[in-house]
């Protein structure tokens, strides 16, 4: 017989699986209204508001709300997103050409790689950052870099978990357009959430805030 703390821990990671999917397909519908360039943005913005609201335990309207989010954010979320985007598929793509040329271009395919490692290390607060502070535009990726760098350890785990589900993914490609986005998204925000709650507290036993 199942034991009911067991139980009930098998229920609530059902009830995070099933939600990772919905928000997968949310942000996929969206991103791909927009035509995908025009989309990317607002979709992703839309899904980590709606992730943190989740984290929070908030009760909302999944489909309603993601595009009240994403209607209201179109545009600054298009500026926030598609210029790290855009610098990410360079960075892929010339990791990619220097691979394929071979030994000879191990420094600039390492080089190419660290970039990528650090745009991906600090691109992985700008989501929260921006779902859960109130700030300048400019400041998500200024802040995200500075925690990146004051956090190495919380830095690692995220890239750790990123890892994963892109490992995953390229294991069972299916993933992708059932729960890896959403997965990602949904994890990324609980990390970071608890990142911040004992960034705020450590301030806090400081005298700092």
């Amino acid at each position: 017989m199942t034991h009911p703390a067991m139980s009930i821990r098998i229920q609530a990671a059902c009830s995070e699986l099933i939600w990772a999917v919905r928000l997968n397909l949310m942000w996929i519908v969206f991103t791909l209204a927009g035509g995908v360039l025009l989309g990317l943005g607002p979709a992703t913005v839309a899904a980590y508001t709606l992730a943190r609201r989740h984290a929070r335990n908030e009760s909302f309207q999944g489909w309603t709300e993601f595009w009240t989010v994403y209607r209201r954010e179109f545009v600054r979320a298009s500026l926030l997103v598609l210029p790290a985007a855009a610098t990410a598929v360079v960075l892929i793509g010339n990791y990619l050409y220097f691979s394929a040329l071979g030994p000879g271009m191990g420094t600039l395919r390492i080089a190419t790689l660290v970039a990528l490692l650090a745009l991906a290390g600090t691109g992985a607060y700008v989501g929260p950052l921006y779902a859960h502070f109130d700030l300048p535009l400019r400041a998500y990726w200024l802040k995200a870099s500075q925690l990146a760098l004051l956090r190495p350890a919380s830095s690692v785990l995220l890239l750790l978990a990123l890892s994963a589900i892109a490992f995953a993914t390229s294991v069972a490609p299916i993933l992708a357009p059932l729960v890896s986005f959403g997965a990602w998204i949904h994890l990324n925000t609980w990390l970071c959430l608890r990142f911040f709650e004992e960034n705020e507290a450590r301030l806090h036993s400081k005298g700092n805030s």
